[in-house]
């Protein structure tokens, strides 16, 4: 059942992602008087589809192949490698017919689709899912928390945040992006005294291998069980999804690494372990599994004082955040490329395929999860079809370019050539992500 919600996400998003980013396109080339011919979700590879109906000149379609999508465009070398069509006089409907600009702006029309979409998905979740944040000034009246990833490169529990690469932050969980975890200078407060501790370039490397996702955080954090599973140790002694750990024996438990800490501790053993439940205490006798397990996934939820204020997300401070969360994927993947390219990565730790995206949206649905990483993977979308590939938008808007700069339109031998190119670049890549996929299952298991 997880592997088939996975699968389901996945498809989801992408339909979603593909079916606007050839809206991109197709509203372009019409805008223009182009004719599209084909307007498919997914491939319909060898003449073989699910479902199709024509309206008008456009043949509607979904196909078998969920690999992407794309939209036949009257006159244009493409994907199909239909080049009979382009053997007769170009007509006026045709994408070889208009000028450069007019040919520049359908090309970038899907880009342009995936980062609206992606801003919209953004602001939507801080203003209608999250509400609220919290703000730097807030937390520094009780100071942070550092897990041991933060630990490691010098920050202390109790420290205030002062700056980020010479800049005032407002909103705290601007910490944790890419900005900051693939290399930065962070200048905070210590019993009066202000210190700059160097972040690494390296460093998001130990927050994925850490057992916390976030390296510090406010010190009124505290850890509730988001779900436990059932027939498992902690669902058979009664512990209940919103229950908040107290302590476990004599044990005090703060965050969800005291908890992880605490039961490998006491691992084999059966210990008290206090809870709060609807705001009263209650004691329970699990068994802790030889592995450091009781059976529940834990969940970390701000427990403020009284005189701890979040901020909510106005309209306009939601799409202003939104524009910055939604920016920051495409920053995170130019780094990571960057990475790639001086050898300070591999490609086969770093690239994602089908599989690899599938298990990140899990086996269970959330909302905030499902959409946060349909925004990112639309960001990503974008970024990656500007790449100057042929067979990509960017490798289109390329030639185009060079066609407006310098009056003279590429031969349509060398455009069948070059997307032919493009082509085996993109499908090596699509296979060595699979392959890639398969080989970390195999590993893993």
């Amino acid at each position: 059942m997880a592997g088939f919600i996975m699968a389901a996400q996945l498809i989801g998003a992408l339909s979603i992602l593909v079916t606007l980013h050839e809206l991109g396109h197709f509203w372009a080339a019409r805008a223009f008087g182009i004719k599209v011919e084909k307007f498919y979700l997914f491939f319909d590879a060898w003449n073989f589809k699910l479902f199709s109906k024509k309206f008008g000149d456009t043949e509607y379609g979904i196909g078998w192949l969920p690999l992407g999508g794309y939209v036949k465009i009257a006159g244009m070398i493409d994907e199909s490698m239909d080049t009979e069509a382009l053997k007769q006089p170009a007509q006026s409907w045709e994408f070889r017919s208009k000028p450069a600009w007019q040919r520049l702006i359908v090309m970038i029309g899907g880009v342009t689709m995936n980062v609206i979409l992606g801003v919209v998905i953004f602001t939507c979740l801080l203003f209608f899912l999250k509400k609220e944040f919290a703000t730097v000034d807030e937390v520094n009246k009780q100071g942070i928390v550092a897990y041991p990833a933060g630990q490691k490169i010098g920050f202390e529990n109790g420290d205030k945040i002062i700056s980020v690469n010479g800049k005032s932050i407002e909103r705290f969980d601007d910490l944790y992006s890419a900005t900051v975890i693939m290399g930065a200078e962070v200048e905070i407060e210590r019993n009066g005294s202000s210190k700059t501790i160097e972040v690494p370039s390296t460093f998001y490397r130990d927050i994925d291998k850490s057992l916390r996702a976030q390296y510090i955080a406010p010190d009124s954090i505290k850890c509730f069980i988001k779900k436990v599973t059932e027939e498992s140790n902690a669902f058979k002694a009664g512990l209940m999804a919103g229950d908040k750990f107290v302590a476990i024996k004599y044990s005090r438990i703060n965050n969800a690494w005291d908890l992880v800490s605490v039961l490998h501790a006491f691992k084999g053993t059966t210990v008290p372990i206090t809870i709060e439940r609807k705001g009263s205490p209650q004691v329970i006798n699990v068994e802790i599994t030889p592995e450091g397990k009781i059976g529940i996934m834990p969940q970390e939820k701000c427990d403020y004082k009284q005189d701890f204020v979040k901020q909510p997300y106005t309209l306009a401070s939601a799409f202003s955040y939104g524009v910055k969360d939604a920016f920051e994927a495409i920053t995170s993947n130019i780094k990571g490329l960057g990475k790639i390219f001086k050898g300070e990565e591999k490609v086969k730790d770093s690239l994602q395929g089908p599989i690899g995206i599938a298990t990140i949206f899990g086996g269970d649905f959330d909302w905030l999860r499902f959409w946060t990483l349909t925004g990112l993977l639309s960001m990503v979308l974008a970024f990656m079809n500007i790449l100057p590939i042929p067979a990509l938008d960017g490798g289109h808007v390329v030639f185009l370019l060079w066609e407006a700069i310098t009056h003279r339109k590429l031969s349509d031998k060398f455009m069948e050539r070059a997307q032919i190119v493009g082509m085996v670049i993109l499908l090596s890549l699509m296979a060595f992500a699979f392959g890639n996929d398969i080989l970390k299952v195999i590993s893993k298991n």
